[in-house]
């Protein structure tokens, strides 16, 4: 039957098929429908191949901002640094008693050997009491005396046990590898990032699940516990949980099979939006390898997104092809008809979306920046996948039936909920949902301001309060002195003149400085060492517990130093604080004192002063072309140091990226409509919907972090497409001639019900999130759930409410008319 004229007609709608009005990408597709299958079906191949090539990556780097001043100072000393973000921590504790007996000190040595040959570890920096650098010392009337805390003639007899408990007490270790109650104690271990033999990054996941088999599961039992914390077993505990992305994706899939026949009544019209879907993350995650990229903990979330997209699209596809076919055409004329009515406003939502989801590049973070790749590669793909490929397929084998009837019933049903909501879209009754509307953003807006940037928890947000690592970190925090969130402020100067005393001078104010600054526990640097020495050198008096100001002293006083508080040539050492914790507030009070000292302290001195050797130096000041010894305090390592960084960035993308965001949708959405009515009816409830979910992480206790931050571009992109759906559908309504309520009427038999269907849909999806281990998963799925059904609820209440004080039917008939010189066809 040929396809170039075919009259029928439907009341109340009427339409006519013709060569003339087929645009010329809908020619072009359905023209060559065979071509196209088989191309598609190529780039299945390719991008499954492709498929087989992904990756999962949890390198520190990427979570990160490593273009910040912070960061590039970090990067300055960061294999002179001890105190990085690629460290962990084993605790050993012991149940009976304490740690003074021969059997647990056996057992920790079996430990410390153990941990000693894991992949990755770096040996050379380890520290337990079983390792030669964990020393004691002593001044007597001889002169120093010290050596190792656990010594060479250790036999486990009661007598050495008790020399190894002097020697703890000596060392100046309890509270920091010794419990301060006796009952544990520490091993600490840095990492090192690549393999010195053959390059290859250190896998996270690997290295925690060989800590979990080689020693917690070895060696952890009813009387020796083990507890392990640290950014890279924090990572490795975030890359089990993800895990479970899987089952939470396979449970969405299973459920939105479910829906989406109870919506068609048509087992075809189930399965091929699923499989275009699917088909839609094959490429995406096959394209990204092949371009090199690898998945990370949160762009490996994506692909449920990109499925959740393709299944919203795809449900408007089948349903203007049911609709279509109960109106008697062929399958071929439906699906070249709702390609015909959908390709515009579906192509203007998956532009929007992936344009949108590029303002991400804005934040200088790896993981964000990759996610917003991954999303708009995504999103690329269901334009394809979902725009063309679904309704070719479909041109073949059409809807069944029982899914025609369905559609056709529904298409003509006077439900009582869709005459009810269409109520909104008259001037009588818009109003209250307008002024409920202004309320709401009012309220939401004052409640929002008290938005936090950052983390509001204490332990790793990332996880739940009660997972394994937090329960961990609190037993370090609740045993031990020091804590485990660090802030390393670098002292720079010339080398070989860190032990200056004009340096350590004022290294020692800005320790008193800090240590009372609200937050901070305390602090540690090369001064510690020196006073202490100092004092001991003096019979132990306090009076002598201070910084000397004779150079010989101070040389002496630092000798035995550990390697951690100076680098190799002195030029640089570091301030290690210990806070109380690593929230939003309080790295901003640390971060604002130490700016606020560092300004009236630091010289002004031309940098190339820092790089002048010693005598090269001496010869500077007395020639007048420098004062002194010049000194300057550089922020920040220490994972507290990080985290203050990564809030910074966050904070000054914050605003930039929303407003991209904003524009992009108004710029794009303008030029499809070509009206500034339309578009504050389509962005409005979206803004309002930012507001409410701003206000709800306020809260929540939710703070803006890497984690939060996408889902806010994420949830304009995606809830956009609700309100263009509406829009282009109630256009056509109003430009067939219906009145606005009437018109919003038969819009919401139609498209309404698919944009309710997908709302709910998506919904239901993301809040098994909500079960997730991973705590910022299931905070996704918190704001994800609740941005999906207001965008929803927004594109069925608050737009035509707009719509009917905004848009001018009589105006839009004339433009139409002048335009066209006809009226469009309502179908």
């Amino acid at each position: 039957m040929s396809e170039q004229k075919h009259h029928y007609s439907s009341e109340p709608e009427h339409y006519i098929l013709s060569s003339e009005s087929e645009p010329f990408l809908e020619r072009l597709i359905f023209n060559n429908r065979s071509l196209v299958i088989v191309v598609l079906m190529a780039l299945t191949a390719l991008f499954g191949y492709g498929l087989s090539k992904v990756t999962l990556d949890a390198s520190i780097e990427k979570y990160i901002p490593l273009n910040h001043e912070y960061i590039q100072n970090y990067l300055v000393h960061k294999d002179e640094m001890k105190s990085g973000v690629a460290n962990v921590k084993i605790a050993v504790e012991t149940t009976d008693g304490d740690i003074f007996t021969q059997d647990y000190m056996d057992t920790l040595s079996k430990i410390s050997d153990e941990i000693f040959f894991v992949k990755g570890v770096d040996r050379s920096g380890m520290e337990s009491l079983w390792t030669p650098n964990v020393r004691w010392m002593e001044v007597t009337e001889e002169g120093f005396q010290g050596g190792p805390v656990i010594p060479s003639t250790y036999d486990g007899s009661p007598d050495s046990l008790e020399q190894v408990r002097q020697n703890v007490l000596k060392s100046g270790q309890v509270g920091r590898l010794v419990a301060n109650n006796f009952e544990s104690s520490i091993i600490n271990v840095p990492l090192v990032e690549y393999n010195p033999d053959t390059g290859e990054k250190l896998s996270y996941a690997t290295f925690s699940a060989d800590l979990e088999e080689k020693i917690r599961n070895k060696y952890g039992s009813d009387q020796y516990r083990i507890y392990i914390t640290g950014t890279p077993k924090k990572l490795g505990d975030l890359l089990e949980g993800a895990q479970s992305i899987a089952l939470f994706f396979l449970a969405a899939m299973v459920m939105t099979a479910i829906l989406l026949y109870l919506y068609s009544r048509c087992i075809r019209g189930t399965i091929v939006p699923i499989v275009a879907s699917l088909i839609a993350v094959v490429w995406q995650l096959g394209s990204l390898a092949l371009m090199g990229f690898t998945i990370d903990l949160y762009s490996v979330l994506v692909p449920f997104l990109v499925f959740a997209i393709g299944i919203s699209h795809g449900v408007q596809i089948i349903n203007g092809i049911a609709i279509e076919s109960g109106k008697g055409a062929s399958p071929v004329q439906a699906a070249r008809h709702a390609f015909r009515g959908l390709y515009v406003p579906g192509m203007l939502a998956l532009l929007s979306d992936a344009i949108g989801f590029l303002t991400l590049l804005f934040i200088d973070i790896g993981v964000i920046q990759e996610l917003a790749i991954a999303a708009s590669v995504g999103v690329a793909m269901i334009i394809v996948t979902n725009l063309v490929l679904l309704p070719v397929i479909m041109s073949y084998i059409g809807i069944s039936q029982p899914g025609i009837d369905h559609a056709y019933k529904a298409s003509q049903s006077k439900a009582p909920v869709w005459r009810g909501l269409s109520a909104f879209a008259s001037r009588k009754v818009a109003p209250f949902p307008i002024a409920i509307a202004i309320a709401m953003g009012i309220g939401g807006y004052y409640y929002s301001q008290d938005l936090k940037i950052g983390d509001l928890d204490k332990g790793a947000p990332e996880l739940r309060a009660d997972s394994r690592y937090n329960k961990d970190n609190a037993f370090m925090v609740g045993n031990y002195s020091t804590s485990s969130d660090v802030f390393v402020v670098m002292v720079e100067t010339a080398p070989e003149r860190c032990n200056a005393y004009k340096v350590m001078d004022a290294m020692d104010r800005f320790m008193w400085y800090m240590e009372n600054v609200p937050g901070v526990q305390s602090a540690t640097s090369l001064v510690t060492v020196s006073k202490l020495v100092t004092k001991s050198m003096n019979e132990g008096n306090l009076n002598w517990s201070a910084l000397s100001r004779n150079q010989t002293v101070l040389n002496t006083s630092i000798q035995r130093a550990p390697g951690a508080l100076l680098n190799s040539d002195c030029s640089m050492a570091p301030v290690i604080i210990y806070l109380n914790d690593h929230k939003a507030e309080t790295l901003e009070t640390v971060v604002a004192a130490v700016e606020n000292f560092k300004d009236s302290y630091d010289d002004d001195v031309d940098m190339k002063f820092y790089g002048y050797r010693y005598n090269e130096l001496e010869q500077a000041i007395e020639d007048g072309e420098i004062a002194s010894v010049p000194v300057r305090f550089q922020l920040a390592s220490g994972n507290a140091g990080i985290e203050a960084a990564t809030n910074q960035v966050i904070a000054d993308a914050q605003g930039t990226m929303l407003i991209f965001v904003y524009v992009v949708v108004f710029v794009l959405c303008f030029i499809t409509f070509r009206s500034l009515r339309a578009v504050a009816c389509i962005l409005i409830p979206l803004a309002l919907t930012s507001i409410l979910s701003q206000a709800l992480m306020t809260y929540l206790d939710i703070g803006v972090k890497v984690a939060t931050l996408p889902v806010i571009a994420l949830g304009v992109g995606i809830g956009v497409d609700y309100g263009i759906y509406i829009y282009n559908r109630l256009e056509v309504m109003i430009l067939a001639g219906k009145s606005m309520q009437e018109a919003f009427f038969e819009t919401l038999r139609s498209t309404g019900k698919a944009v309710s269907f997908t709302g709910v849909t998506l919904a239901i999806g993301v809040a098994t999130w909500m079960l997730s281990p991973i705590k910022f998963q299931a905070d996704m799925g918190i704001l994800l759930t609740f941005m999906f059904l207001w965008n929803m609820l927004g594109a069925l209440i608050l737009l035509p409410a707009l719509a009917s004080f905004l848009l001018k039917p009589e105006s839009m008939l004339a433009r139409h008319k002048k335009k066209h010189g006809e009226v469009p066809p309502a179908g």
